[in-house]
Order: C-alpha cells, then structure tokens, then sequence
C-alpha cells in the first residue's frame, strides 16, 4: 500500500531544502500516477498554511525538529487538520516513512508529538494573529493592512476560484462540467479540469483570469511590443489584437517556452526575442503602437496558486523590484511611436509595485500622460490604475495602468 506522505515528502524537500518552486519540485519528482492529485493537493496545502503549521509546531517542542523531520511532520498535520484523514492512518505512515527515511531514533518522537500535540492559541497582537490565521509572512501583513484596512484579511485568505481556460473553440464540449463564467469572453473557471489531445491541439489553454484581464484592457494596433513575454500567454492572446507582436525575454530557455506557446496555438504573427528589457535597443527606438511591460513584480497578488512565494519572497526584495520594474519602463518608454500607448502590469497587490511605480514614472517623462483602461472584471480603481484583488476579482491579485506618448 502506497504510504500518501513518501511523495509529498520528497516534493516537499526540494521546496524547503532545496529551494526549488513547488511546480518545478513536482515535475521533477517521479510521483505515483495513480495518487498524484493527492500528492498536489498535500503538496499546495502544506505551503499554503507553512506558517500556520510552524506555529503548531513550535507550540508543541521545545527544540525545533532537524529539516527531515519537520517536513514530516508538517505534512502529517495538514492531513490531520485540513483532510480529515483518520489519525491512526496518518500517524502510522509518519512514523514509518520516518524509520524508512533511516532516522529511527526520531520515529517515537514523531509518534509521540503527532498523537498529544494541542492546538495553541493565536497570538494576541491584532498582526500577527492576522499573520498565523492566515499562514502568511508577517512583512506582507503589515504592508496588507497599511494599504487596504479592513480589507486586509480577505484578501490574504482569499483561495484560488479554480482552474481558468480561455477557449478558442470547441468550449461547449467542456461546459457540461461545474465552472464559472467570467466576464470575457469564452473564458471559463473550472473546479477541476483534465488536460486531454485538444489542449496540444491548440482548441483551449490555461490562462489566469488577471492575465486575460490585462489583455482586455489593451487597445489593438499594428505593432506590439510584450516586453517581458514569458510564457507567452499574453502575447498569444493578444495576436488578436495586432497584426505583429514582438515577445521579449531576457533568458534562452524561457524564449524557448514562448515558442512552444505559439506553435501549440498556431498563431503566427508573434515571434520571440531573447533580450534584456532594460537595455536599450537601437532598432525599437519610436516602433510600436504599444509596448506591454507585464514586469516581473512579488507575485504577492497570486499567493493563492503559488504559495511557495510566502516561503521565497522576501520584504527587501520589494524594493529591488521596484527599481527593476522603473528600469524597464523608463527604457521601454523609448519605443513607442508618438501617440501610442505604455501599458504597466503586475501580479502584485503592494502600491509600491504598483500606482509608486506609475507615479515615478510619470515624474520622469512628461511626455507621458496618465491614461487608465477599462475592465469588466471588478476591481478597485486606484489613482493610477487598476487593482485585481483576489477577494472580488475571482481570485486574481493583478494591476495594470497606461500611459499615453504626446504626439
């Protein structure tokens, strides 16, 4: 009989110890087929509530467990607390994954903790209970409730809606199964939804709701330019919209990716370029209608399908991507054609990724103006832009804005 902890356990060690990214982790990992979308589920539970699980743990001992054994029994608690497993069944498996692991001498302790360990009180100051209930890195919360109040809670907590495919044909086939509509057009939230042969056919792809919504609010033109393009999810979709796009990306492989993209959806009018959005490109000077600059930000706005970034990012990175996210823009700001359009996006819910950034920008280039789309998707119109939040915009955490070029 398969032990349900042994594949998570070995998923899970690459994140915690060897700082790899929980889907990275998981297409490395030989996992049973037959038990994969447990090992998932545990797999995205486990980091999802790290911190909320760290608090039991640390309740609970009075030395700190080695690296090994901490993950075990992380993931044994989650089972016990959010699965409703059956706790002989749980404990059981713990210990003897523990003794396989060759740590016997640690298998009575797991034993021993996982059948008397009590649930601890939540802290008493107002943060950093909101950071255990939450399971999120106090730095976040801090900047969260400075930002939006009240609203701090939801949006940490709130979960992901589900599996988002944008259709390009042939969605009636798939709606007979539960899903939500969104605002745009043939593009559908699934609970759960299998990829089979028309996926590599190019009939649907999975695309986040905030990423259609950045490329709903972009007018069409001739040329684009998708200044950090990878995968290629945005440049594909917005093919529709222009008749060339030109998908930058500054590593080889990730290039690679955005080919990949293309070729599965048969689009034919985006080509890819590895480059460095920073540096300035003498033959894009003043050659776009439009230049996307979807900059690489915090992700704090998609926690909820990627909680391995509460383990990864940290609060001085905020200012570093600030910096690099005004880089791009100030050098991108050199290729649009007068008259055109900048277009700023971001995953993040922080203002200072987001409207700061907007703001300096403007400071830099009066030949800018403020120039904020439209989104059917809701969202709260800030004083530059517009912010997804993940509590009323279907799980997605994005921001985009706009700026116009004088003519």
């Amino acid at each position: 009989m398969n032990n349900p902890l042994t594949d998570p356990y070995f998923v899970l060690t690459k994140v915690y110890c060897g700082g790899k990214y929980l889907k990275q982790s998981l297409a490395e990992t030989a996992v049973e087929p037959l038990h994969k979308a447990r090992t998932v589920k545990i797999c995205y539970g486990v980091l999802e509530k790290d911190i909320y699980l760290e608090h039991i743990i640390g309740a609970n001992v009075k030395k700190q467990p080695k690296a090994a054994v901490k993950i075990i029994l992380k993931t044994a608690l989650y089972m016990l607390e959010f699965m409703q497993k059956h706790g002989y069944m749980v404990v059981d498996s713990a210990v003897e994954l523990t003794k396989k692991l060759g740590k016997e001498g640690a298998a009575g302790f797991v034993n021993a903790f996982l059948r008397s360990y009590k649930i601890p009180p939540p802290p008493q100051k107002t943060e950093e209970r909101l950071a255990t209930e939450t399971s999120s890195p106090l730095w976040l919360v801090k900047r969260i409730k400075r930002s939006y109040k009240s609203e701090a809670a939801q949006i940490l907590s709130a979960p992901s809606e589900g599996v988002c495919v944008r259709f390009v044909r042939n969605a009636e086939k798939y709606l007979e199964k539960p899903h939500v509509k969104t605002p745009f057009e043939n593009v559908f939230i699934f609970d759960n939804f299998t990829r089979d042969e028309a996926f590599f056919a190019g009939d649907y792809t999975f695309q986040s709701v905030g990423s259609v919504a950045i490329c709903s609010a972009i007018s069409a033109g001739d040329c684009l330019l998708d200044a950090c393009a990878a995968p290629g999810g945005k440049s594909v979709l917005l093919s529709q919209k222009f008749k060339n796009i030109t998908a930058c990306e500054l590593h080889s492989h990730r290039t690679e990716l955005i080919n990949s993209y293309v070729s599965r959806m048969g689009v034919k009018n985006v080509s890819a370029v590895c480059a460095d959005s920073t540096v300035f490109n003498p033959a894009y000077k003043n050659a776009f209608d439009a230049v996307l600059c979807d900059a690489p930000c915090s992700g704090t706005g998609v926690i909820n399908e990627n909680p391995d970034i509460k383990l990864f990012r940290k609060e001085k990175d905020i200012e570093e991507l600030a910096e690099i996210q005004l880089k791009i823009l100030d050098n991108c700001s050199q290729y649009v054609k007068s008259g055109g359009v900048l277009y700023y996006s971001t995953c993040s819910v922080l203002p200072e990724e987001n409207d700061s950034t907007a703001y300096k920008f403007l400071k830099l280039h009066p030949e800018y103006a403020l120039n904020i789309p439209n989104s059917p998707l809701e969202h709260l119109k800030t004083a530059y832009g517009l912010q997804f939040l993940p509590h009323i915009s279907l799980g997605a955490g994005f921001y985009i804005t706009a700026f116009k070029k004088s003519e």
